[in-house]
């Protein structure tokens, strides 16, 4: 083989003796199934719905509120007193509350809204 010289092309490979050749050009496999977009509802009700079985059960619901209760029950009796829960809302209050007037602006109060969960990407 000569120095710089491309590389010999394979061999193509025949078919098994005793069996045609198949011409597949133009051939095109299964349509993918349709992706259905989830109404906001199934969308709510998938976020409980943990296993999929399209049933939530008590355990389920509960789940979902677990880790909130956790952090308001500060002394870990599971038990929340109002005074527990009334420390979040305070909290929340003196933080909106940016001048210290012990009122909310409007422009304040629009700081407490719960912020808008991020959309998952598609992960194809």
């Amino acid at each position: 083989m000569e120095r710089g010289a491309p590389p010999p092309a394979p061999p193509s490979e025949a078919a098994p003796t005793g069996l045609p050749s198949a011409d597949v050009t133009g051939l095109r496999g299964p349509e993918p199934p349709e992706a259905t977009e989830l109404s906001r509802e199934e969308q709510r009700f998938f976020r409980y719905d943990r296993n999929r079985d399209r049933r939530i059960t008590r355990e389920e619901m509960l789940s979902t509120r677990t880790d909130a209760f956790r952090k308001l029950d500060k002394d870990g009796n599971n038990l929340l007193t109002f005074e527990e829960w009334a420390v979040a809302t305070v909290d929340r209050f003196d933080k909106a509350d940016a001048d210290g007037n012990r009122e909310l602006t409007p422009a304040e109060f629009a700081t407490t809204a719960p912020r808008p969960t991020a959309t998952p990407r598609c992960r194809c």
